[in-house]
């Protein structure tokens, strides 16, 4: 008998045993959903953070107090270091002789409301102290209107540059250069709007109002503040060694001797994005885990429809061995029905792991994707799977003496 031929009476006697077939392909859909749309949920985040994340551009990097950056290790201890002073961030940018732009910047709040008549932001507007490089190493585009000047800086300029989703809530389709708005009680003309950002994560890139640093210091300040020092290089193949310059020189502002630890760090958006990465491996084992156990169970319920139908056919079995099939078409033929359930059932999974895992890559960002190497792995452990469940059972099928089986009434 041909292998069409057996799937061909798989499906037949599938439709014999309906019920019992839809749930353990139900079970084996729901192993292989976790781990199909776990497996493409982690690449659409992945993709997001190579598209996305980016506090700086892609030419980049950050020197801010070590203990304000991303501490991600699941057995490290928290460990505080003296805040970057606005004094020590500026002495760097003035010592600074590379051929790079730095900026010297602060996170002033999180969670502020920005305002405009009735009009006011969710509570998420994100007010950054700047200067004239900000954009330029965070990774901005101006679409309208100017940049902070230095002029604005030393002057304490009350002028800001908004993020479109700022834009958007408080001035719709009217002009917003040159009108004005309200953050905590401080007037701000507005006078830049950048290009859509966006965000890898929801990090708000298009809810920021930039304003001069020297007057987030005055109007916006936050207790223990600490700044960060931007450097942006003109071509990637120097990020290396300007940052290897930038710690030497960062050390000397601290006055750090030569045995001391750095107590600052380094921060790049790869760094950030790979710290990330690794984390996620901890998804990753739960997705095993869940389609390991799922599936487990789904094999125990298919060796048991298998046995079933092996004592209900045993009279089948027996006519087909006595008119010459042998014992191990007899094999092949139930094998070949226990790997057909777990491929349907896998296949539903599949599909239901595409979508679930395609809407949390677009909910983050991500690209839609079509993860093939999942996919076959799926149908590749749907196989050994219904192997498992199905060798049994059909053994014990194969074993069974046509004489006998004739006699069984089923």
């Amino acid at each position: 008998m041909t292998i069409f031929q057996n799937i061909k009476e798989a499906l037949t006697s599938i439709r014999g045993n309906i019920t019992r077939t839809v749930i353990t392909c139900l079970i084996i859909s729901f192993g292989i959903m976790a781990l199909v749309g776990i497996l493409t949920a982690i690449d659409g985040v992945e993709s997001s953070l190579v598209k996305n994340f980016s506090f700086m551009g892609a030419n980049s990097f950050n020197i801010q107090n070590r203990s304000s950056g991303f501490s991600l290790g699941r057995n490290k201890k928290r460990v505080y270091y003296e805040n970057i002073s606005y004094k020590q961030a500026q002495e760097f940018k003035d010592r600074f002789e590379f051929d790079a732009e730095v900026s010297v910047n602060s996170n002033n709040s999180w969670n502020a409301i920005a305002k405009r008549g009735a009009k006011k932001t969710n509570p998420n507007t994100n007010i950054l102290g700047g200067d004239g490089q900000y954009l330029t190493v965070a990774g901005y585009d101006l679409a309208l209107g100017r940049n902070i000047t230095e002029a604005d800086v030393e002057r304490n300029s009350n002028v800001a540059v908004i993020g479109q989703e700022i834009k958007q809530t408080l001035f719709g389709e009217e002009e917003c250069l040159n009108h004005f708005i309200k953050i905590g009680g401080v007037k701000l003309r507005v006078v830049g709007l950048v290009a859509p950002k966006g965000g890898a994560f929801d990090f708000g890139g298009d809810r920021i109002v930039l304003v001069p640093v020297s007057l987030a210091r005055a109007q916006f300040p936050r207790s223990n503040q600490s700044y960060n020092i931007g450097i942006s290089v003109a071509d990637v193949i120097q990020m290396e060694t300007t940052a290897g310059y930038a710690e030497n020189l960062f050390r000397q502002v601290r006055r750090l001797k030569v045995k001391e630890e750095t107590n600052f760090s380094i921060i790049k958006s790869d760094s950030i994005s790979a710290a990330l990465m690794e984390n996620l491996k901890y998804v990753l084992l739960g997705a095993i885990f869940i389609a390991a156990i799922t599936l487990v169970g789904a094999a125990i319920a298919l060796m048991n429809i298998m046995l079933v139908s092996v004592t209900e056919r045993t009279k089948e079995i027996g006519t087909r061995k006595a008119i010459g099939a042998k014992s191990s078409t007899v094999l092949n033929q139930f094998v070949i029905e226990a790997i057909t359930i777990c491929q349907i059932g896998g296949l539903g999974g599949i599909v239901l792991g595409l979508i679930m895992g395609n809407i949390t890559s677009s909910y983050i960002g991500g690209s839609f994707i079509v993860p093939w190497n999942w996919m076959l792995l799926a149908l590749f452990v749907c196989t050994i799977v219904g192997l498992g469940a199905g060798i049994w059972p059909a053994y014990k099928a194969s074993k069974i003496n046509p004489i006998e089986a004739l006699r069984h009434e089923g």
